[in-house]
């Protein structure tokens, strides 16, 4: 039978379309040139923490109850999600309190390079979400080799497949849309970019 991938979307598909939500509703409000896009930055990241927390819910809700209910290697995959979430539980609580941190207003040059650091961040972290695949994978592998942990490594495998799949999609989706809105800021009619002695330059247009 075949599989009719247009009738929904998928995962990133998703991720773009919740995130896309949330931010059109911040972006209704109107706020000064340099302190809006400095809140637009802050409302990437939270939103970007609140799916992460809302999807370490999610696992511990589904795999702690399957837990109960499974044995196996299936055992092995929900407790593995229960394990990883909770670093993922983690990371969205401090994520979320550290960009409210934020310092501002800033220069328009402090605000691009914060722009751009989480840009560096999220790429970083995309390399580190395709090495958990690829260990997930590996897992899996081994687990077909006859071992006397068969059933532990194929669950972990293929645990760490789909959480390694989820975080590089979450990651594109954010390093996709940070990078949208740099090129908003950046050619927007509030900011200024002017090529002088020192290099490139920006300035609030008020």
């Amino acid at each position: 039978m075949k599989t009719r991938w247009h009738q929904k979307p998928g995962l990133t598909g998703l991720l773009i379309l919740l995130l896309l939500g949330i931010q059109e509703v911040h972006a209704q409000e109107t706020l000064p040139s340099a302190e809006k896009w400095g809140q637009e930055l802050v409302d990437l990241q939270q939103n970007g923490m609140m799916v992460l927390g809302a999807w370490a819910l999610g696992n511990f809700a589904v795999s702690g109850y399957q837990m109960t209910r499974t044995s196996g290697s299936s055992y092995y995959f929900h407790q593995m999600n229960v394990f990883w979430n909770s670093v993922n539980a983690a990371i969205a609580v401090g994520g979320y309190l550290g960009a409210s941190q934020l310092e501002m207003p800033m220069g328009s040059f402090d605000l691009y390079q914060e722009y751009s650091n989480f840009s560096k961040i999220l790429l970083l972290n995309t390399g580190l979400d395709v090495a958990y695949v690829m260990t997930g994978l590996y897992l899996k592998e081994r687990s077909n080799r006859g071992n006397k942990h068969q059933k532990r490594l194929k669950g972990y495998g293929h645990s760490l497949m789909l959480q390694g799949a989820f975080l590089l999609a979450f990651d594109l989706v954010l390093v996709l849309l940070n990078e949208h809105q740099m090129g908003q800021m950046a050619f927007s009619e509030d900011l200024q970019l002017a090529l002088g002695p020192g290099g490139f330059r920006f300035a609030w247009q008020f």
